[in-house]
């Protein structure tokens, strides 16, 4: 008898984490303690220019940390942000970011090629894997090398966070989006959102 009782415990407090969770990504009146997402980076474009996030002050930024290599998660992600920017339309305020966790394989050259597939708004950037790493940690972006078992060190996957962020004008956080939220869902709330 317990046991059942343990379990919708368990599902109840599990239920309310998340609410608490898109509750707080969605507020546009975060608690000053909680945890801040976004800051400072310098990194390298797929035009191997250098760019900081001062570059995209006054404009809202659309970031996503991935990898070329990925079979799935990543082409889905930028495929939904290139469908959500073809609904939305002409919208110069919203740049879109591809970064990079594969600092050894995702050279400036590699992603301008991968990124011909996707919208031709979305910014590439690599980066030294000190870079990297800094960006990652300030927008709370986990990532960790899966090796093959080939033996060849080029033979790896990388396991990622999949969440797409928006980043106001003033580098601030506004909102994010799930993986696997619909570029219909993505471009509403981008259009009501983005400031």
């Amino acid at each position: 008898m317990k046991r059942p009782i343990l379990y919708v415990l368990f599902a109840v407090a599990i239920l309310l984490s998340a609410l608490v969770a898109k509750n707080y990504f969605d507020s546009p009146n975060k608690i000053a303690s909680g945890p801040t997402i976004g800051g400072s980076f310098t990194l390298v474009d797929h035009n191997a220019k250098a760019v900081t996030d001062a570059d995209f002050k006054g404009r809202n930024m659309l970031i996503f940390f991935g990898y070329t290599y990925c079979p799935d998660v990543c082409p889905t992600a930028m495929q939904t942000i290139s469908d959500a920017l073809d609904i939305l339309g002409d919208r110069p305020d919203i740049v879109p970011v591809f970064v990079s966790v594969d600092t050894k394989r995702d050279t400036p050259e590699v992603l301008k090629s991968y990124l011909e597939n996707f919208h031709p708004s979305i910014v590439g950037m690599t980066g030294t894997p000190e870079q990297v790493v800094a960006a990652a940690k300030a927008y709370g972006v986990y990532y960790a090398i899966v090796e093959g078992s080939s033996g060849d060190p080029d033979d790896y996957l990388m396991n990622h966070s999949s969440i797409t962020y928006l980043m106001g004008p003033d580098g601030a956080f506004i909102t994010h989006f799930s993986h696997g939220t619909p570029p219909d869902q993505m471009a509403e709330k981008l259009d009501r959102m983005a400031k």
